[in-house]
């Protein structure tokens, strides 16, 4: 039985941490950012974690993540 392809794109944008959740990187920080404060840029610089619903979802695109 051949392996399951996984989603590419979902691939680039999605990595597994040593504890098991998927990290994912925020938005809203590639254009417009003149309006935005300096820590709210900063912060959106930081990596975010996927909720457990997302999570599921994620799965299924890349099943042997």
């Amino acid at each position: 039985m051949p392996k399951i392809k996984s989603r590419r794109g979902a691939v680039k944008r999605f990595r597994v941490t040593a504890s098991g959740k998927i990290k994912r990187a925020k938005g809203f920080k590639g254009h417009l950012l003149s309006g935005k404060g300096k820590k709210r840029k900063r912060r959106l610089r930081q990596a975010g974690t996927v909720s457990a619903g997302e999570a599921r979802n994620i799965h299924k695109l890349i099943p042997y993540l």
